[in-house]
């Protein structure tokens, strides 16, 4: 099931979208409520070509993981991490597909990382790694922007990933979608900048849910981002920034130069 989010002339709704989502006969049938568990459906129903796609999930928090394919750690200056290192973004950051990533003024360079996501389903703490499925609604596709200079000198990373418009997210959740080996491109401008496979990751999905869920809650509808490999750049006011994962789709954004 593809599990969306839309605005439509009747309002903000969760959605299941059915159909290709290229063809004009797609649809968005709307869900009863919330997507998790088993989603009851309303009766009510939008072509897709007709609604606009929200980021699919409001987040509680989004959980990041930095440094997690050997190739982007290289690229990055290098180092030893045996451990996954974690990261917040706060859920201001959330936005969906084809709104404008907005360049805070000053900062530079601004990077892409584009990320496969993880979207938590239930309630969950102390999760071992073999039981982490269970917990899981779906996955969908994610864009860590990063202010690279504001990480440099801050020394950590809040104010540098943090930013509103930060976490490009969508276009939809996919909850049929075995994560383990997914290619995983980015483009700018149509030009390639990342591509690798989900396989290459260093921690996978089971260790880093049980990873974070060791240090907190993890609420339905929160967001772990999976890391990214090599290939990061920069942006720049007038790009397009697009993010696909096999399986998932194509999460596209334009980029604007805040406060032009």
């Amino acid at each position: 099931m593809r599990l969306g989010r839309i605005a439509s002339p009747d309002g903000v709704a969760f959605v299941s979208v059915e159909g290709p989502p290229d063809d004009p006969t797609a649809v968005a049938k709307e869900i009863a409520e919330h997507p998790f568990g088993t989603p009851t459906f309303t009766g009510r129903s939008w072509p897709l070509a007709d609604v606009r796609l929200l980021a699919p999930i409001l987040a509680s928090k989004v959980v990041c993981m930095g440094k997690n394919y050997a190739a982007h750690i290289e690229e990055m200056g290098g180092g030893d991490f045996p451990d996954p290192i974690i990261f917040l973004k706060p859920n201001t950051s959330i936005i969906g597909p084809r709104v404008p990533i907005q360049l805070p003024a000053g900062a530079n360079p601004v990077h892409h990382e584009g990320e496969l996501a993880v979207v938590i389903g239930r309630p969950c703490k102390d999760v071992p790694a073999a039981r982490a499925a269970e917990n899981i609604l779906g996955y969908t596709i994610a864009n860590d922007v990063s202010a690279r200079d504001q990480q440099k000198q801050d020394g950590q990373w809040t104010r540098a990933k943090g930013h509103d418009t930060f976490c490009p997210l969508g276009p939809w959740i996919v909850t049929d979608l075995d994560p383990t080996d997914l290619d995983l491109r980015t483009e700018v401008n149509g030009q390639l900048r990342q591509h690798s496979r989900t396989s290459l990751m260093i921690h996978d999905i089971g260790a880093i849910i049980e990873w974070v869920s060791a240090v907190m809650t993890l609420l339905p509808g929160d967001v772990i981002l999976t890391g990214t490999p090599e290939g990061v750049g920069p942006l720049e006011d007038g790009d397009t920034v697009s993010i696909t994962v096999e399986g998932i789709g194509t999460l596209t954004n334009p980029v604007v130069r805040k406060g032009k």
